[in-house]
């Protein structure tokens, strides 16, 4: 999960949790914004860890290439 997409379902959980004021019969919106927030919270942590790595791997040791060339041989 992308930085973008926990962040997002932290956004949903806490509309859903706080701003709706419908109280459906077959499901609790309180409980269900906060499981999303929870999930948004753990790939939102995921998704920095893994931006962490890449990057600390990138840029962990320099590449150097040589190359040495020869003329072809005369004919």
């Amino acid at each position: 999960m992308t930085i973008a997409g926990g962040l997002a379902l932290i956004i949903l959980g806490a509309i859903l949790k706080y701003a709706i004021t419908w109280d459906p019969t077959w499901v609790n919106l309180d409980v269900l914004g906060t499981i999303l927030m929870a999930g948004g919270a753990v790939g939102l942590l995921a998704g920095i860890v893994a931006t962490a790595l890449r990057r600390r791997s990138r840029s962990g040791a320099d590449v150097y290439e040589q190359r040495y060339y020869r003329d072809p041989p005369s004919p």
